[in-house]
């Protein structure tokens, strides 16, 4: 937990400090956390913006690597997350959001194009988009939006992503300044001729653990999943985290302050989504829960009901028709200049936004993912993963089982600490089998098998065959698609 006494001290001494300082990674006017962040740039409110066009606008904000029982809104009592509590109050929490593959780049891709990673050639990361692909910024742009985005682009080729850039880096290593938010105020304040679309991506809490106050929370009184192996490296490199989210969680407040001094609070959704799971095993690069199964919250005054909840199944694709929606465009007429495997040109997506109304709460039966090794940094020379979920299962088929599954973490010391303390769970971080099969209800860490139970037999295979229709969809071919890899990396070396 956090020590709360501590954090009142340090928010005292850094109000004391200096409020034109530039706190750690951030640039902005007044200092509020200890942690190295602010919750709101200048106290004195601006003159409200006149918008001709009525039209909401859009705040979009998403994390880095942050599992989602990680915050207070989806579950966690540890950390310490008050904007992101007041956002999940004053808007809806979808429970059951979905990525549809665990890195950033492919993930970026997907959200903004509409379409499956495979489809779309994003699908290993540090990844492009094939030519002639239109993308979220596109469709706005058409609609009568400026769209800009600030943060983490992590996406290729640009001039597909034709926003407005207003700044910052697609890694952090705790260096300099992280994200000049000043500028997204003053890019918002402009934008009186037209609705506005802002995106901002964060690179918290994707490691190196190095933002926020790193003394805020207590490595021994760290509550680890029953999901990871608990070791002292294990509880550092986890209280270290958990700092960055506190840390993300300020620039959300910011994030929250620029709209609410524009004068268009009342007419502007804000959004925020998790991404995929944090960095540690079983999460982020598998297709396990702790990998996709994804927080979003939504807040739009007036239209979406506060401090609701809804459980449609819905998929990372979903987001760019839903935005073209709310924006007064048609996304089942749109041409997206990618062939399906049966022939359709257009989104993988639907819009929800009946969900965020209140008016729907059942979308999909089915989500779906992959994964690819082939590309990621200290990764598996290949070990293609495919999966199917329901609400109640999931299957998972590992394509290339007989290779070793690897990425960085496997070369940390803190599961070095894990092979010595549990060989058993660590080796199956690295040696799975085929085919896995989770009862999601009743094992929400994903660590009963089933798969080779006769009683599940009928679940298994229905799963594996809407598995197959979805790559035949999505022209993925499955370990030759993974053996491609390489031809859709525009360059090496990037960040994970």
């Amino acid at each position: 937990m956090v020590n709360h006494a501590t954090f009142k001290i340090n928010v005292m001494m850094m109000m004391i400090f200096n409020k034109r300082h530039v706190i750690k990674g951030v640039m902005i006017s007044t200092v509020l956390l200890g942690a190295g962040a602010l919750l709101a740039l200048k106290p004195s409110p601006a003159k409200p913006i006149k918008q001709k066009d009525k039209r909401p606008n859009i705040v979009f904000i998403m994390a880095d690597d942050l599992t989602m029982t990680d915050i207070g809104p989806f579950g966690s009592t540890q950390v310490h997350t008050p904007n992101m509590d007041r956002l999940a109050r004053e808007g809806v929490c979808l429970d059951n959001m979905f990525n549809m593959v665990p890195v950033c780049s492919p993930t970026r891709q997907s959200l903004l194009t509409g379409l499956g990673p495979v489809r779309n050639g994003a699908y290993p990361n540090h990844t492009m988009i094939y030519k002639g692909i239109k993308t979220l910024p596109v469709y706005l742009k058409q609609l009568g939006y400026n769209a800009a985005i600030i943060g983490k682009r992590h996406y290729a080729p640009d001039e597909s992503y034709p926003f407005d850039f207003l700044g910052g880096r697609d890694e952090d290593n705790g260096s300099g300044i992280d994200i000049d938010l000043s500028k997204a105020d003053e890019w918002v304040k402009k934008s009186t001729d037209k609705p506005f679309y802002l995106m901002f991506t964060s690179n918290q809490p994707h490691e190196p653990y190095t933002r926020g106050n790193q003394s805020a929370y207590d490595p021994e009184k760290v509550k680890l999943g029953p999901n990871m192996v608990d070791t002292k490296l294990t509880r550092r490199r986890m209280a270290k985290y958990f700092a960055e989210i506190t840390y993300l969680d300020s620039l959300i407040g910011v994030c929250l302050d620029i709209v609410k001094r524009t004068g268009q609070e009342n007419n502007t959704i804000i959004m925020f989504a998790t991404e995929q799971g944090n960095s540690f095993p079983f999460s982020k690069w598998t297709l396990y829960d702790q990998g996709l199964h994804s927080g979003f919250i939504a807040k739009w005054p007036g239209r979406i009901q506060p401090g609701t909840r809804n459980p449609a199944m819905l998929e990372y694709i979903d987001i760019t028709p839903t935005l073209i929606d709310i924006a007064g465009g048609d996304p089942t007429k749109i041409n997206t200049g990618s062939k399906d495997g049966n022939g359709n040109m257009g989104f993988d997506g639907v819009s929800f936004k009946k969900v965020l109304l209140g008016q729907q709460t059942h979308v999909r039966d089915y989500v779906f993912a992959e994964e690819t090794t082939r590309g990621i940094i200290q990764g598996s020379d290949a070990y293609a993963i495919r999966s199917a979920r329901s609400k109640q299962f999931l299957y998972i088929h590992n394509l290339n089982f007989t290779e070793k599954f690897k990425n960085t973490v496997v070369r940390m010391p803190f599961f070095k600490e894990w092979q010595e303390a549990n060989a058993a769970r660590s080796n199956y971080y690295q040696v799975r089998p085929e085919e896995e099969l989770y009862d999601v209800v009743n094992d929400p860490f994903d660590l009963k098998n089933l798969a080779d139970d006769p009683k599940y037999a009928p679940t298994k295979a229905k799963l594996k065959a809407k598995l197959t229709e979805f790559m035949k969809q999505q022209n993925d071919e499955g370990i030759a698609t993974e053996m491609k890899a390489f031809s859709r990396q525009p360059k090496t070396g990037a960040v994970d």
